[in-house]
């Protein structure tokens, strides 16, 4: 919940790397759990590439994007023109860290781990909000 530190975790993304909680302090962390046949993801999916866009060189903001239960997921990358990087799980062992039902779920962390806003399908965040969001953040730590 808003207020706890983000689990302990860890994915490999789809390029590699080895993404924990660890590593996601000293950032900004937005991860999203997905689905791409969840119609609720569908549509969120493109606002939070929108925000990785905007935000994707300046390392203020990790983007963490985890398959809830699917493994085939760069087909949809491709043919939606998705490039945030996404880790394929085939279980939901990683999201259960995290919540028990309910996707798409985005959880925003701030530098030291720690939840500060949590958001699901019901509604379901756009880029507006998101960024607004962000960019609160990033005038108080001004």
């Amino acid at each position: 919940k808003v207020g706890d530190a983000l689990p302990t975790f860890s994915v490999t993304m789809n390029d590699g790397s080895t993404v924990s909680e660890q590593s996601l302090k000293e950032n900004i962390s937005l991860v999203m759990f997905f689905h791409t046949t969840c119609p609720d993801c569908q549509r969120t999916l493109p606002e939070v590439q929108r925000l990785y866009d905007e935000y994707k060189d300046n390392d203020t903001v990790r983007f963490v994007l985890i398959s809830r239960e699917q493994s085939a997921i760069e087909s949809y990358w491709t043919t939606n023109q998705l490039n945030m990087p996404y880790s394929a799980q085939t279980t939901r062992e990683i999201y259960q860290l995290f919540a028990s039902n309910r996707i798409p779920r985005i959880y925003i962390s701030d530098r030291n781990g720690i939840i500060q806003h949590i958001y699901t399908d019901d509604p379901t965040p756009d880029y507006k909000e998101l960024k607004s969001i962000l960019e609160d953040y990033f005038q108080s730590q001004n």
